[in-house]
């Protein structure tokens, strides 16, 4: 009998559920993630970062940190699901990586086959093995940092907007505005969001809502909670507003939502 896998390998095209907004809205994961392009090129906002993406790209997303992504139709890479605070090694912070070396490709590529094929056989011992296997990526992950600059910037500006998109992943669900998250960081509204603007390619506000939207559609499309419930949860004052959110944005009542989804 196939045992339950704490570590899960995919493609990236899977997280998406065949729907494009679960990858193309500002979202976050509750496990770590590697994701490994191994095809095509697009767009990311990594924790309000704007960064072309592409093959032999690898992007490792701890939990909690907000993404969005554009592969576009003939984008397709692999996605490595680690149950957050593993203890295998990984790094602390996003990383996002340009890997030109066809030795540390190959060698990485095949860290995951191995993984795939545990997951696929069930055999016994398949959790070690797993761990076991996600302990080697971490190392080859270090080994690549000593050798390979990861593409991360430090202008103040990408600073405050990695800033606010940390405090939006904490606080989305919780009704509070783009205007008190300002105020926490110290800086006006207007400021933030043309800030945000400039690194991200989107407002503050844009941002923030993009979060919520995906937790609504994800949750009323997922579950089968009560719409009431996953109003209140997102901190939307009334079920009658979290209705109006949806419809101003996807154009379709939650119910619609969710019997289409299901379809």
């Amino acid at each position: 009998m196939p045992n339950s896998q704490p570590i899960r390998v995919s493609t990236i095209a899977t997280l998406s559920r065949g729907a494009t907004w679960r990858m193309e809205l500002q979202h976050s994961y509750d496990t770590d993630m590697i994701l490994w392009i191994t095809r095509g090129q697009g767009r990311a906002v990594l924790q309000g970062v704007r960064r072309g993406i592409g093959t032999h790209n690898l992007i490792w997303i701890p939990a909690g940190v907000v993404l969005s992504m554009d592969l576009g139709k003939q984008g397709s890479g692999i996605a490595v699901e680690i149950p957050a605070g593993s203890g295998l090694g990984f790094p602390a912070d996003l990383m996002h990586l340009r890997v030109r070396d066809v030795h540390a490709q190959m060698e990485l590529t095949a860290h995951f086959d191995v993984m795939a094929r545990e997951i696929r056989e069930a055999r016994a011992f398949t959790d070690e093995a797993l761990r076991a296997e996600a302990m080697l990526v971490s190392v080859w992950l270090r080994r690549q940092l000593l050798v390979t600059a990861p593409d991360t910037r430090d202008t103040a500006a990408e600073r405050l907007t990695r800033a606010y998109a940390a405090l939006m992943g904490r606080d989305y669900h919780r009704g509070r505005s783009m205007a008190d998250m300002a105020q926490d960081l110290g800086v006006t509204p207007t400021h933030l969001s043309r800030v945000c603007k400039e690194v991200s390619g989107q407002t503050a506000a844009d941002l923030l809502t993009e979060r919520v939207l995906h937790a609504a559609r994800d949750r009323v499309e997922r579950t089968d909670l009560p719409f009431q419930v996953i109003a209140a949860d997102l901190g939307f004052g009334s079920a009658a507003y979290f209705t109006r959110f949806l419809q101003t944005h996807t154009r379709m009542s939650p119910t619609a939502l969710r019997r289409a989804a299901r379809r």
